[in-house]
């Protein structure tokens, strides 16, 4: 074998190999849910949301219009908690992720690995080069039906409407996916999740209720995080010399802290304070915009077909064959209606 020629190649191969024994990890600790949820050492809490991990793979299929495949028909136990650890960087004074590129799935604005210490070595050392960075424990990810995904123990500790959530999520990424665009990705498969579990909880008054409460409260606090980003935006494309644009950059994550106190007294919650204990940066906003700037547009489209997920996913695919600058527009176009 040949020797890696410098320390990208080096570290490119690095990668590879942590990818395939972690994916291999998950294959070969693979056990039947059923025989899991069956065996008399199951503890409840884990058999119950196992079970309605079941459930929300039947309905996926039958109200979603999701794949029915293998996926999450397994479980795997982990020493861990997140399957994996997503490192999000960007330049000092930009918004725009920085990318990876992957054989199957294109240029991405994460770098995954299985192991937090070495997401976080690797965020060492782009922080080193003057770039903000963001490493985020991940409970499940999709390999886009190359494999059967299984369930895993860090997905369990999510409650069972979260949990039947993130697998309506992951579904989506199955059903439609277009190879480097992570943001119109994360945001359909995130307006599938909200449909779905919204979906899930119809007939389930009480607990229907008990979400959207607190969907509007996460949707009011992800405004102010996207108001942030969009005002460092403008203060980094006005321009200035590297000390300027510290000290405003700086001015403004404080505003965004003074924000959130009174976000935080109006509402009498403290649901987002482990959020803020974090050292925020313009890798955590673009992180969140990834996920969130683009949901209200498929969500408009999906009201747009009655709700009917077939007829919504086969627009998906349109949208997903008509190029990036088509797409970029049907996302943009809702952002803008948005902030009128």
């Amino acid at each position: 074998m040949a020797a890696c020629l410098g320390a990208a190649g080096c570290s490119t191969l690095g990668w590879y190999f942590q990818a395939a024994r972690g994916q291999l990890e998950l294959l070969a600790k693979r056990e039947d849910i059923e025989k899991v949820i069956a065996a008399p050492d199951t503890s409840p809490e884990v058999r119950r949301k196992l079970e309605t991990a079941l459930e929300a793979r039947a309905f996926a299929a039958a109200e979603l219009a999701l794949p029915d495949d293998g996926s999450y028909s397994d479980y795997v136990e982990l020493d861990r908690d997140a399957v994996l650890f997503n490192v999000v960087a960007t330049p000092e004074f930009s918004l725009e992720p920085k990318t990876w590129c992957y054989p199957f799935a294109g240029c991405l604005a994460y770098r995954g690995y299985f192991r937090r210490r070495a997401a976080e070595s690797l965020a060492e050392r782009l922080a080193e080069d003057g770039m903000d960075t963001a490493v985020a424990p991940v409970a499940a990810y999709s390999t886009l039906g190359w494999f059967d995904d299984p369930v895993t123990s860090p997905m369990l500790a999510w409650d069972e409407t979260r949990l039947a959530g993130l697998i309506f999520h992951e579904l989506a990424h199955q059903r439609v996916f277009v190879k480097g665009d992570t943001a119109f990705n994360e945001a359909y498969a995130t307006a599938v999740g909200r449909a779905g579990v919204r979906r899930w909880l119809d007939g389930q008054p009480g607990a229907l209720a008990q979400w959207q409460r607190q969907r509007a409260l996460d949707q009011r606090f992800v405004g102010l995080l996207l108001a942030t980003k969009d005002a460092l935006e403008r203060i980094y494309a006005e321009g200035g010399s590297p000390a300027e644009l510290r000290a405003r950059k700086r001015a403004r994550f404080e505003q965004f802290e003074r924000d959130y106190t009174e976000f935080r007294e109006r509402h009498e919650t403290n649901a987002f304070d482990r959020f803020m204990r974090r050292d925020l940066n313009n890798a955590h906003l673009a992180q969140v915009a990834t996920y969130e700037a683009g949901v209200r547009a498929f969500a408009d489209l999906l009201a747009e077909y009655g709700g009917d997920f077939e007829r919504f996913h086969q627009a998906v695919d349109r949208l997903a064959s008509a190029g990036r600058e088509a797409r970029a527009e049907f996302l943009n176009r809702c952002r803008a209606r948005t902030s009128q």
